[in-house]
């Protein structure tokens, strides 16, 4: 007898009539009572079960027409090798970029901030901590500190305008990058920032950058596991 909460059993019982083909894309799904009735369950855990499905893009709500099986939708993706800049990325793939910005500000960084940007601790460094949307989906919340030595307008520019991508390209031209990728569970914060469910997957791609010899960059870039990939090519 199976241990997963009931909810989940019914978000896989979901996926199977999906996966299996019985439900096709377009097609209206059990109602929730029906399905309260099926498992025994009560409405909230069957309201969760679908709620979840619709947050990863599997299920769609029709206000008084019911529930929907979704189109299958390719997941946004980025070079592991390279960097491009996200809001391109985004256009590229036919959706509409936009972003939100949470901070934009000048901080004293602490140790760890010190070590990955390759300053004093104490010393001040430029911050901005932003959500990437695609079709106002988030697909990516940036956090990222900046040496102002090397980038001392970075804290000036408008980044509803151009991403901080953007700005770094121009103003200190990219010599080097250094990536790592690891899975991560995210706090409750986080995972409403992009819209996660508490047990969804979490990429984490950690990135410093260079400008000659110079250490410019550090940011860490989460990306929700279902709506995102990253990819690499090398030639032999």
């Amino acid at each position: 007898m199976t241990a997963a909460p009931l909810y989940q059993q019914i978000k896989q019982y979901i996926v199977d009539q999906i996966e299996s083909g019985k439900w096709s894309v377009g097609q209206r799904i059990s109602t929730e009572l029906e399905l309260t009735e099926q498992f025994s369950v009560s409405r909230m855990t069957v309201n969760k079960a679908i709620r979840d499905l619709v947050t990863q893009g599997k299920l769609e709500r029709k206000p008084r027409l019911g529930t929907f099986v979704c189109q299958t939708q390719d997941k946004a993706e980025s070079p592991l090798l390279d960097i491009r800049n996200i809001a391109l990325e985004v256009a590229e793939r036919g959706k509409r970029y936009s972003n939100k910005v949470l901070v934009q500000s000048q901080i004293s960084a602490d140790e760890k901030i010190a070590t990955q940007l390759g300053v004093m601790r104490g010393s001040k460094v430029y911050y901005s901590e932003i959500i990437h949307y695609a079709d106002e989906m988030p697909i990516q919340l940036e956090l990222r500190w900046v040496n102002p030595e090397h980038a001392p307008d970075y804290l000036k520019q408008d980044f509803n305008q151009q991403t901080p991508t953007q700005y770094l390209f121009e103003a200190c031209p990219l010599s080097a990058i250094e990536h790592s990728v690891e899975a991560v569970m995210l706090d409750e914060s986080k995972r409403q920032q992009l819209n996660l469910q508490e047990y969804e997957p979490c990429l984490l791609l950690n990135r410093r950058t260079w400008s000659g010899n110079y250490l410019v960059s550090s940011a860490l870039l989460y990306h929700p596991g279902s709506r995102y990939k990253l990819s690499s090519t090398v030639n032999l």
